[in-house]
This record gives C-alpha cells, structure tokens and sequence, in this order.
C-alpha cells in the first residue's frame, strides 16, 4: 500500500497505537517517512511499541502521548499541547465492553470512547488540521468503524442507555454507526478547510479489543464467523484499508466514504442482512441529516 509512497514531513497522530492494528497502522506510516505520534492510554505500552518500530523500519521514533478517549481531563491537554501542523489523524483506537459500564459524566463507555472522545479530539484539533492541509494541499481523517455498524443506528432519545435494556452489542454497533457519521459531516463542514474525512472497515482481526467478551459475544462472533459473514484478516491486512484512506490519491480530496477492504462499499437498505451483505455499509451509517444532527448533539455533550 505503501510502496513509492513518501510521507516525509507529514505529521500523523494514531490513536490506540500501542495495540492490534494501531501498532502496524503507525509502523507502516513510520516506515515511509512519516512523523507519528502515538496517543495511547498506556505509555509504558507505547514506549515498548515505539521502540520496536524505530528498531524495525530505521526510521524515526515515534512519540508517545497519553490521551483516554474516555476522559475530557487528558483529551484537552493533548490538543492544547499540540503545535504545529497536523497532516493525518487516524482515529483508531476504540474500546468493547461486556457490561454497562459509565464516564464519570455518566456517559456509556462505548459511545463516550469510541465516538465522544474521537469527536473532542478532532475538533479540538482543526486548526492544526487546517495548518496541515494549507502545507501539504490537504490533511486527511480516518475513522475506524466496523462491520458492527449494520447491527445499530443512532438512538437519539437513549443514546446513553438510561431507559432501554443494555446489551453491549448494539452500543459498540451504535458507537461504529457514530465513527462513520462523523466523517460524513466532518467533510461537509470541513472540507472547504482542506480536511476530509473517510470512514474504514479492518474486518475481522483478533487484537485486545475482544478481551472482555461475554460468552454471549463470543458465540455471536463466531455465529457470524460461520456464516460467512467475515473470515478473519491479518493485522496488516486489517490495517490496509486505513492506509489506503490516509494516503490514497483517490481519497485526497474526498471524504465521507466507507470503505472495505481497501475500496469504497457498496451501501445497503438500513433492513438488509449482515450475512447477505458482509461487504456493505448501511444508509443510517452515511445519511447526511443524521450525521449533521449527531454532531450538533456531541458538540453539547463535550461542552457541557
């Protein structure tokens, strides 16, 4: 994905780089010229990480930050903290639970981390964005979703579980439903900036992500598993796909788009089966009125 490509003087944050697909997200970058940083929750973790990938691709170490997507008191230090231009923001990293579990806001943890803390990241750092696509004639988002989304749309009237019952599915399929809507709307508001935003699938790749499953979930994903509906990717194949959105001259300029498997997918009626489209990409994940509606309603949540 990489080759002939050369990312010297781009400057990238990878969120969720000390794990899974975030560690060969960030060495592939690092490997051809990029400037990475790594914003991870663990820096002990991310020091390892950055060690390894200076040592394997002779290129340079990457930083480590800390930032917890899930807490507003480390996510505001790291932008104030940012200076500079930023060229490439690849949002990541992203969290499954097994239960309800809460922010001290009372948020659920899965749509406050996964989605709510990307969102307060991004647009805490646009003005570096927008300094990164004046010098470099464009600064790109990834957002990470998952195949997870066709599970959920948005649920505007309990997005935090308080009335409904809870099952840690349909709020991790709500939260990637989220990451795809962002970039949706990023797009249409900042793309006059130079900043577009796409929205990627890894697919099915065996990371810490899975360490709190239930049984329930884990029979559901290997259901899923058995019915076609993925067969499991590789690390670097699961990273693939967000290095084709960061760097991919096709996607320099436009945003919005879901892809899999390294290209854009094809999208589907908000009724049809996940094991009939494994490769597809549900309207409510790309509808423009909902993505305009849950960023004015995550724009109150941060500042509140």
């Amino acid at each position: 994905m990489l080759r002939d490509v050369d990312l010297t003087g781009v400057r990238a944050i990878v969120t969720g780089g000390s794990s899974g697909i975030g560690i060969e997200t960030a060495r592939a970058l690092t490997a051809a010229g990029a400037q990475v940083t790594l914003a991870v929750r663990n820096t002990a973790a991310g020091d390892a990480v950055a060690e390894t990938i200076e040592k394997s691709t002779g290129g340079i170490r990457p930083r480590v930050v800390r930032l917890d997507l899930a807490d507003r008191t480390t996510v505001t230090p790291f932008v104030d903290a940012w200076s500079g231009p930023l060229h490439l923001l690849i949002n990541n990293a992203g969290v499954v639970t097994g239960g309800l579990e809460r922010t001290r806001e009372g948020w659920e943890l899965q749509f406050a981390t996964n989605h709510l803390g990307h969102f307060a990241l991004a647009t805490g750092l646009h003005d570096a964005l927008a300094l990164g696509a004046c010098d470099r004639d464009g600064a790109r988002i990834v957002s990470v979703s998952s195949t997870a989304h066709m599970r959920s749309g948005i649920d505007f009237d309990d997005l935090h579980f308080e009335r409904r019952s809870y099952d840690p599915q349909i709020a991790y399929a709500q939260s990637k439903t989220a990451n795809s809507l962002f970039a949706v709307e990023a797009t249409r508001l900042w793309a006059s900036d130079g900043i577009i935003a796409n929205t990627v699938n890894p697919g099915g790749v065996v990371t810490g992500l899975q360490r709190n499953f239930t049984t329930q979930q884990k029979q559901s994903l290997a259901a899923a598993e058995a019915a076609g509906v993925f067969t499991y990717k590789t690390v670097e194949q699961g990273a693939a796909t967000s290095i084709v959105a960061a760097v991919a001259p096709e996607f320099a300029h436009s945003g919005g788009h879901y892809l899999d498997d390294s290209q854009e997918a094809y999208t589907v009626p908000n009724d049809a089966d996940l094991a009939q489209h494994p490769h597809g990409v549900k309207q409510w994940a790309l509808d423009p009125a909902t993505a305009k509606h849950l960023w004015a309603v995550s724009t109150d949540l941060i500042r509140a």
